[in-house]
């Protein structure tokens, strides 16, 4: 009989499926080859899949795009926590991961799963010609982390934007992170991952790494409520408690399945 694999995919950062972020998980016995992981995460042909094997109290998580493994995924965490709580330790209210940005945990309260991740620190760089014509619009400020982040001082722009890829893979940075000030939330954002094999990343939670700090700073405020713009759209719940950021949020599950890899 040919050997299968479970797989969960969850919406991230919302209650209702088709929307948030969607990102599949694997929780396994042990580790598959990186091409197999990577081959697995090409056919689901989501921003992220996330691989986990139990190791002693926690978990080690791993997280690939198609263009393959990087070093912090948010909504890919969250899903992974849900499907730990909900199908593998029903009991458990927190979950603890070994990963490439070191020990994160992730804690249920309530309805919201809250992930304490580390806060990038941001340089401000010069606003430069390539940024504006990569992006289409003129941000008056951009920084850089992991991640560009680029500030605008207005939503609607944010929201508008139809940037060119091509000339996103050339900037610097993983991934070009654009934000602006909220009319019913702190902020609102929108996240573009070419480099990643993935033109929009609906829900960002390592881009709010940066887009939080910033925004904590600038409004004089630890608790931020902020909105991702994408077309699928959700919510963070995110509070600045020295150089970490929690992010919290909902979570849905799309479907759970039973894939053939080997």
């Amino acid at each position: 009989m040919t050997k299968s694999l479970k797989q969960y995919v969850v919406d991230a950062f919302t209650d209702e499926v088709f929307s948030g972020n969607p990102a599949a998980v694997c929780v396994m016995d042990e580790w598959l080859t990186e091409k197999t992981m990577l081959d697995i995460t090409r056919e689901n042909n989501l921003s992220e899949t996330a691989f986990a094997v139990k190791e002693g109290e926690g978990y080690r998580l791993r997280w690939f795009t198609p263009g393959g493994e990087i070093d912090l995924c948010g909504h890919a965490t969250l899903a992974c926590a849900c499907v730990i709580m909900n199908f593998i330790e029903k009991d458990a209210s927190e979950a603890a991961f070994d990963t490439l940005s070191g020990r994160l945990t992730v804690t249920r309260r309530g309805g919201l799963y809250e992930m304490d991740f580390p806060a990038y620190s941001l340089r401000p760089i010069p606003v430069m010609e390539e940024i504006s014509g990569a992006l289409g619009a003129v941000p008056s400020e951009a920084y850089m982390g992991r991640d560009m982040l680029c500030v605008f001082d207005d939503e609607e722009i944010v929201r508008a934007l139809a940037p060119d890829m091509e000339k996103l893979k050339k900037l610097d940075g993983l991934l070009t992170q654009v934000t602006a000030r909220g009319r019913e939330t702190d902020c609102v954002s929108r996240s573009f991952a070419p480099k990643c094999g993935v033109a929009e990343d609906p829900v960002c939670g390592s881009g709010h790494c940066h887009i939080v700090p910033y925004w904590a700073e600038k409004l004089c405020k630890d608790e931020i409520t902020a909105y991702q713009a994408s077309p699928r759209g959700g919510t963070l719940y995110c509070r600045m408690e020295g150089a970490r950021v929690k992010l919290a949020g909902k979570a849905a599950l799309y479907s759970e399945a039973e894939i053939y890899p080997f």
